[in-house]
């Protein structure tokens, strides 16, 4: 019969630990509990000698990987809803693993599941098991899972923290489509251009050299035209060594911190795309430090994770700056304030937040708002966009053919003479 390791509280909220032998996991637990102990952990002990010395076997592995095991973000956030689902319904940690491991699809978030598992068996704590794994999980991610352990209430955290995940997703699908509506219809706009400019205006001025003479004097407007098509045809690698060069600097830039502050500053402050940016950094902010006060985080420690996870160096920057204030002793709302980036609105709920001692709600309640207007901003951008777009795609275009109208009209008035 199989033999289990435990760790389980008494009725005192004492730790007991010891071992048992049951048919299998479920009668452990049942048999524990009959004895009035509530399991947090139960181990297969002969299933872990069989995977250990399984490992410690030869053999040829032929399942082979590049690079670390990564569950990529849509499918944690789904992981961490069942995970709460199947601990809300009693099942112990490693078997709720277990569980989600055998159900899984995808080898990698299979292997990442197993490891936790393997290592929370081993006598790990579940935080240091996800911890082997920070690609898959951030430090948001960690510092919920470290929370939900000391106070107890895991289900509520996991719950918590999936839903977190839910609402970071949906705010920025909702970013990505404002972006990628502006991006598809100027790429498209670009390859009409380079279409024109590549095959119809060098037959064009074949047409023009044949009837008016290679001495006769074109508008400006045409030869400017005729000069661009000449370049894209003839002197083609300077246009793909420019876009190159912009993104070898942007890069180079970027890296450097005062660098990606400017650019960041210039996106948070950009007309149209700038209210967007700036309305899901403060309800990312205020979403994060939310969940995470409500979770048990201290709040130095939120402050440092919401910096981390910003996303933005502006933003990181006058958190920064909140931290070493809130250290010093002083409320967030003050400090807040300084920075000089979040509205007054959100300062203003903030405050009311720390005088009621109701902090945390009140920056979900920010974060619903923000994410309510990032919505809005971003129906009235889509809507503010397809004319401009419109607009742009007649100017280039209207300009094209009036450059190719104008020496028309005199080869006809020839003709005519």
């Amino acid at each position: 019969m199989p033999q289990f390791s435990y760790i389980a509280m008494d009725g005192n909220g004492k730790e007991q630990k010891g071992k048992l032998e049951a048919p299998s996991e479920d009668v452990a637990t049942s048999e524990l509990k009959k004895k009035g102990l509530f399991p947090t952990q139960i181990k297969n002990l002969d299933a872990a000698a069989a995977r250990k010395k399984k490992k410690k076997g030869g053999g040829i592995n032929l399942n082979l990987q590049i690079g670390a095991a990564v569950i990529k973000r849509k499918e944690l956030t789904v992981i961490t809803r069942q995970l709460a689902t199947l601990l809300d319904a009693g099942l112990p940690l490693i078997r709720s693993l277990r569980t989600l491991e055998r159900q899984a699809k995808n080898p990698m978030t299979k292997k990442v599941l197993g490891q936790a598992a393997d290592s929370v068996e081993g006598g790990s704590t579940f935080a240091e098991a996800l911890a082997q794994h920070p690609k898959s999980f951030d430090k948001l991610y960690l510092n919920m899972i470290r929370a939900g352990e000391a106070s107890g209430a895991m289900e509520a955290i996991l719950n918590r923290l999936a839903l977190f995940m839910e609402k970071a997703a949906r705010i920025a699908g909702k970013v990505k489509s404002a972006l990628i509506y502006p991006a598809v219809v100027m790429s498209i706009a670009l390859l009409v251009t380079a279409g024109l400019m590549i095959f119809i205006v060098p037959n064009f001025k074949k047409i023009f050299t044949e009837l008016l003479g290679e001495d006769e004097r074109l508008p400006e407007i045409t030869e400017f035209v005729m000069g661009v098509s000449d370049m894209m045809i003839h002197q083609w690698w300077m246009f793909i060594a420019a876009i190159i060069g912009i993104i070898v600097v942007y890069k180079v830039v970027y890296a450097n911190k005062y660098g990606r502050w400017g650019i960041d500053w210039v996106k948070y402050n950009m007309p149209l795309f700038g209210t967007i940016i700036s309305r899901t950094a403060i309800a990312r902010f205020s979403r994060t430090l939310g969940t995470l006060m409500s979770s048990g985080v201290p709040v130095l420690n939120a402050l440092i994770i919401v910096r981390d996870t910003s996303g933005n160096e502006v933003v990181a920057s006058a958190i920064q700056k909140i931290h070493a204030a809130v250290k010093e002793g002083e409320g967030i709302a003050a400090p807040l304030g300084a920075t000089q980036i979040f509205p007054q609105m959100v300062i203003s709920m903030v405050e009311v937040g720390e005088e009621t001692g109701k902090l945390p709600e009140m920056l979900d309640k920010i974060a619903n708002t923000y994410e309510e207007e990032v919505d809005n901003a971003v129906g009235a951008l889509t809507s503010m966009i397809e004319p401009l777009m419109i607009v742009f795609l007649a100017v280039v275009v209207g300009t094209i053919v009036i450059a190719l109208f104008m020496p028309l009209v005199k080869i006809i008035e020839n003709l005519g003479g």
